[in-house]
């Protein structure tokens, strides 16, 4: 008759557990009579004992605290180890009183991170007789990783950032070495760029969070691009057909670099007095006329001229009305 193996033990139902699905629940092998030693025991070689310092994110005189490889799916997985080779029922009095202070004081460093609810410590020792404490750090607010699976979880999880991950070891360390110790793991490099890639990394953020909107223009290629100047209208702007004397101009045709040419389109202002050059209308003829006869220094005014006209720069400060006329009141310039 064939063994029935076990049923499903409730705790796959806890919202900790892991995974989910059909699960099935191997059978039991036999015990063997002579366990096989753990590394550091018999002939084999301690790893723990043979590790320099520098492999330890912080050394002191009788304590020694590692990190992982690389990082893990968990905010900081950290080992406490002795420097003495000693397992956990071996500690003579003095170890056994600091591992406790040793304990509390690194819960705290990394409960002290920002991102970090709990620190569970475990101890196992099956794969190394040389004490080695645990201490993993739960996320917060990841209350699935709440218990007894977060060593599970630690594999499940996708790592965090190789940065965060050296910039939590660097916190870790600063905090034992205030109370002794050599603090070894150092903060991650600053990744210097110009401020253009930054920028554009910002901008590609952007873009990406408003896909629907055009694409996000960075502010060193906004700066490149001279805003073009506001235009003026006919009531703030001189007229540009009449001299310094307030008599008649023909436009002159500027030669400079940045000047128009010929056929170029113009506007504004500039666009009125080319037509007033170029067309020989009887309106134009009459208004050519009329600044003929004005007196010297008196100031130009045009039929759709509203409020007051800037007068010449020689010409004295004057009021004039809006049909062109100089109030009874206010005395002629001379």
């Amino acid at each position: 008759m064939h063994d029935t193996p076990p049923s499903v033990p409730d705790f796959t139902q806890w919202p900790s557990f892991p995974f989910e699905g059909d699960l099935r629940v191997k059978q039991l092998d036999d015990p063997v009579p002579v366990e096989p030693p753990r590394k550091g025991e018999g002939l084999r070689e301690c790893t723990a004992c043979n590790a320099p310092d520098d492999a330890y994110i912080w050394v002191g005189e009788r304590w020694r605290v590692r990190a992982m490889d690389r990082p893990t799916g968990l905010p900081m997985v950290l080992i406490l180890e002795s420097r003495t080779h000693l397992d956990l029922g071996d500690l003579p009095n003095l170890l056994a009183a600091e591992l406790g202070v040793m304990t509390v004081r690194l819960e705290r460093a990394i409960r002290s991170l920002d991102g970090v609810a709990r620190v569970h410590v475990n101890r196992w020792g099956d794969g190394s007789a040389h004490l080695h404490m645990w201490f993993l750090a739960r996320p917060y607010g990841r209350l699935q990783l709440r218990g007894t699976f977060l060593s599970l979880w630690d594999s499940i999880l996708p790592p965090i950032s190789e940065a965060q991950w050296r910039e939590n070891l660097a916190l870790v360390a600063a905090w034992l070495a205030e109370f002794g110790g050599r603090p070894l793991a150092e903060p991650p490099r600053i990744q210097w760029q110009a401020p253009s890639s930054l920028l554009a990394q910002s901008a590609a953020a952007a873009a990406h969070a408003a896909a629907a909107q055009e694409e996000v223009v960075s502010v060193i290629e906004a700066a490149e691009e001279i805003p073009e100047p506001a235009v003026e209208s006919d009531a703030d702007a001189p007229d540009p057909g009449a001299d310094g004397d307030g008599g008649p101009k023909t436009p002159a045709l500027d030669t400079s670099p940045g000047a128009a040419s010929p056929g170029a389109t113009v506007t504004g202002a500039t666009a009125a007095d080319a037509a007033a050059s170029t067309h020989s209308d009887s309106s134009t003829a009459e208004a050519v006329a009329e600044s003929a006869k004005a007196p010297e220094d008196a100031p130009e005014s045009t039929g759709d001229q509203r409020g007051p006209v800037i007068p010449s720069p020689r010409s004295a400060p004057t009021i004039v009305t809006d049909d062109g006329r100089i109030p009874p009141d206010v005395p002629a310039p001379r």
